[in-house]
């Protein structure tokens, strides 16, 4: 009988620890997104008679047949790369389809370099008058400033990538071949190279971290995604709208909220592989970021568990 006591005691205490460091996690690790500051409502472009526009809604009608969102902090030296590439795309685009029209809006996070001048000189320089720049005053994180690009996309599709061109832009068409009339999410992929013939190229160290992370997200309830980071994300219109307005997480682990929501709401999520390369000069620290997004993980799940986030029933029409 004492052996069982001990047992029963140990197991509660157990589970009062697990209690408690859930608390703790819930309390101070989940994401408070801020509120726009008046001048992150407009955008810059090279129209001179309309330098700054004020952002449109994603609850307005589709404009363009395609946003393109890039997330981008302190990305003067890799950003024109990206830029260069959109640009080929939408002219071999438009040699097929003359009537193809876009947006391109550059999220400028809080840089404190020259990404928004190095953005609008391209833009100038080529004529590219679809580029726009939206400046945000203080750095909200990757999925800060993708959430707040996709809220004022004018697209009937839209696209966020990386701004430091590390997937082949040109890959977007595997993507939109995906698109039809339902609420649907297609995500670049770079752990299916085998079957479709796509190279991707990373290091061992970020292979192991990659193989990791997707074995913790698995544990937490998250599957049935071989790739969850791919920063080359495709969405109707109607899919960002059931998405973006319940978004939470600002920071690196956002790919996983938008996932959940998605699984949520029975959003049909396709895997697309992806030509990839690493590309130096990542702003994300190994030891530093993966801690925090594991830390961040268990924040989003316990919120959702525990109903504290609960999930706006937005019409997608």
């Amino acid at each position: 009988m004492d052996t069982l006591h001990l047992l029963l005691a140990l197991l509660a205490g157990v589970i009062a620890a697990l209690a408690a460091c859930s608390a703790l996690v819930v309390r101070y690790k989940s994401p408070k997104p801020r509120q726009r500051e008046d001048s992150e409502n407009y955008s810059l472009c090279i129209d001179e008679k309309h330098e700054r526009q004020r952002l449109g809604s994603l609850w307005d009608d589709a404009r363009v047949d395609l946003s393109i969102i890039v997330p981008a902090y302190n990305e003067e030296e890799r950003l024109p790369v990206l830029l260069n590439d959109i640009r080929e795309y939408v002219a071999q685009r438009r040699e097929q389809s003359p009537k193809f029209t876009y947006e391109l809006i550059i999220m400028d996070d809080g840089s404190k370099d020259r990404t928004c001048e190095v953005a609008l000189e391209f833009a100038r320089m080529h004529g590219v008058h679809e580029l726009r720049v939206v400046k945000h005053v203080i750095n909200r994180g990757k999925g800060g400033a993708v959430t707040q690009g996709v809220l004022c996309a004018s697209g009937q599709c839209i696209l966020f990538c990386d701004a430091d061109g590390a997937t082949r832009f040109s890959d977007i068409d595997a993507l939109l071949a995906h698109m039809d009339e339902r609420p649907v999410i297609a995500i670049g992929s770079r752990n299916n190279q085998a079957l479709s013939g796509t190279v991707v190229e990373r290091s061992h160290l970020r292979a192991f971290l990659q193989w990791g992370f997707h074995t913790y997200v698995a544990m937490l309830g998250v599957r049935g995604v071989r790739d969850t980071q791919c920063g080359f994300k495709l969405f109707s219109r109607q899919a960002a709208r059931l998405v973006f307005p319940n978004m939470h997480v600002e920071r690196f682990i956002f790919d996983i909220e938008i996932l959940l929501l998605a699984r949520y709401q029975q959003i049909a999520v396709v895997e697309v592989p992806v030509n990839w390369h690493e590309v130096a000069g990542s702003k994300m620290s190994i030891i530093r970021d993966s801690i925090q997004m594991a830390l961040d993980l268990l924040a989003v799940r316990l919120n959702y568990l525990l109903g504290n986030w609960t999930i706006i029933a937005n019409s997608a029409k």
